[in-house]
Parts: structure tokens; sequence; C-alpha cells
């Protein structure tokens, strides 16, 4: 294909960039980016408590800590996919979604104050899972379903 020629534009891309952006694709990036941010700030919370303070295992704070700042990234990133309607940003969205019920299974069995957190990440991964697997978020997307690739 010489430089000349050139493909033509996807049609569907084209209009689903000009219409303006689902607000359900904005509730859900911003529940991403809301997780993104805590995950963050824990990671560097418990980074910085393992390095300056006097934990049990000091190695161990400082591996949490840098683990939670990378596991940060996923939904960051996503979110920053889904406000520019990326079709890729929907899979990182879910799989943090899906990560966060367990967590919040786990703080609801507990005797503890750890049960008003679990209840919060409960709801926000159930409302951003509602959020991402709804039928406008997929249009807006360019989500094409199985048997719809045209």
């Amino acid at each position: 294909m010489s430089s000349q020629q050139n493909s033509a534009p996807d049609t569907a891309a084209v209009d689903a960039a000009a219409e303006p952006r689902p607000r359900r694709v904005t509730y859900a990036a911003a529940l991403a980016a809301l997780e993104g941010a805590a995950l963050l700030a824990g990671g560097l919370w418990v980074l910085v408590r393992g390095v300056t303070g006097d934990p049990d295992d000091r190695q161990q704070a400082v591996t949490l800590g840098i683990t939670l700042v990378v596991l940060a990234l996923l939904p960051l990133l996503a979110a920053r996919g889904l406000l520019l309607r990326r079709g890729w940003s929907r899979g990182p969205a879910v799989i943090t979604q899906i990560m966060a019920l367990p967590v919040a299974y786990n703080l609801l069995k507990a005797d503890s104050m750890a049960i008003p957190a679990g209840i919060a990440i409960a709801v926000v991964a159930l409302a951003a899972l509602v959020l991402l697997v709804n039928g406008e978020t997929t249009r807006a997307l360019g989500i094409k379903g199985p048997g719809r690739a045209e």
C-alpha cells in the first residue's frame, strides 16, 4: 500500500467519538479512579510506615506497600481509558471489581472496625460492575458482542 492510499476511517469509531460520553461511562471511570486512589494511598501509607515505623517485619511491610502501589495502576489506567472511551479499558476495570469482591467479603466476616470498609468496597465494586456491563457502556466503548463483528 503506497503512502497515497489511505484506508477509509472506521465510521463506527468516528460516530462514537462524535457523541458525548454517556454518564454511566463517566461514573464507572470515577469509581475505578476512586479505587485506584485508595489503593495508591494505602500502599504509600504502608510503605512509609514500613520504612519509618517499627513493623514486625520491615521487608514484608515494604513489599506490601510496593505491591499496593503497583496494583493501583490497574484501576487508574482503566479509569483513564474509560474517560477516553477506549474499548480495552473495560477489561481491567471489570477485573479490578472482581478482585475487590473477595476483599470486601473477608472484611465483612471480620469482627472489627473493618466491617464498614467491607460494606463500602462491596457497594463500590457492585455499582461499578453494573455500570461496566451495561449495554450503553458497551456501545459507547465500541465493544461488539460475539457474532457481531462486521
